[in-house]
């Protein structure tokens, strides 16, 4: 196991570490052999874990709104049902309270993909830090993290998929002209001010998919780390202060996954304010 054979800087570095495909600066590709490598891969390295765990959870997502659909009844509804049935109730009055009835064929489904995925993202977190590692590290396999939500990359990925849908109905809803004008006649519409006024509206603009990702990444990664700090203390105090963190932690889980949700509606919804400017 890790936690016996390294020391604590050692273990700390060995669950932060992802399993990272990409090229090595003598051309050749594979995974990396630690955190040293992974640096020397640039920009194009792969962390294999966390699209690994990002697609697994993405099924497990789809297959149970698949089965639930599939096995509704108006009768007596089974447990799934309900539960599908509770997470779509709940985005719908999300978004008819912050969206309104804007007509937008991707906004429920775009919604309800996000806060379950999110959510199940977030779960893994509760898993025991050695665990699935452990058993990875029998199969050969020296480096595997299971939270997708702890990389940066997996939340500023989605984070910018959600920029890149709020830009496109910028253009689509105001048209290019007046999206255009809006970033140098917002907020103070004066001839004299429109070199504030743009550069204040490109770190608006820029700063929405930075927060966005990074939130959800901050509060999962402060998560992670003191699972693992937890980890490291005697075996009775694990279980003392494991557990209560755990409950705690359950609540920012939750409510991580809602904040993305959320702020992607608020943000779709001001793409589709024409008098926004």
């Amino acid at each position: 196991m890790p936690g016996d054979t390294l020391t604590t800087e050692e273990y700390i570095q060995h669950h932060l570490t992802n399993l990272t495909y990409g090229r090595f600066p003598n051309g050749e590709w594979g995974i990396a052999q630690g955190a040293e490598d992974i640096a020397e891969m640039g920009f194009w390295a792969i962390n294999l874990d966390t699209l690994f765990w990002s697609m697994t959870l993405g099924i497990v997502f789809l297959t149970m709104f698949t089965l639930a659909a599939k096995r509704a009844t108006p009768d007596v509804p089974g447990r799934l049902q309900n539960l599908c049935e509770l997470a779509v109730e709940f985005v719908e009055k999300n978004i008819t309270q912050v969206f309104g009835s804007r007509p937008n064929p991707i906004i429920g489904p775009l919604s309800l993909t996000i806060l379950v995925w999110v959510f199940l993202m977030n779960l893994m977190d509760l898993v025991p830090v050695d665990f699935i590692p452990y058993l990875a590290q029998l199969a050969g396999v020296h480096y595997f993290k299971v939270v997708p939500t702890t990389d940066p990359n997996a939340t500023l990925g989605m984070a910018l998929g959600v920029f890149f849908l709020v830009l496109y109905y910028n253009l689509k809803i105001k048209g290019p002209i007046k999206f255009s004008t809006g970033f140098v006649t917002h907020p103070i519409p004066h001839w004299s001010m429109y070199w504030f006024n743009f550069i204040l509206e490109i770190v608006d603009m820029l700063a929405k998919p930075l927060s966005h990702g990074l939130r959800l990444f901050g509060n999962l990664y402060a998560g992670e780390m003191i699972f693992i700090l937890i980890a490291l203390l005697p075996f009775y105090a694990q279980w003392v202060l494991s557990v209560p963190w755990a409950i705690f932690h359950i609540l920012i889980i939750c409510l991580q996954a809602f904040v993305f949700m959320i702020l992607t509606i608020v943000y779709l919804a001001q793409a589709h304010t024409v008098d926004e400017h």
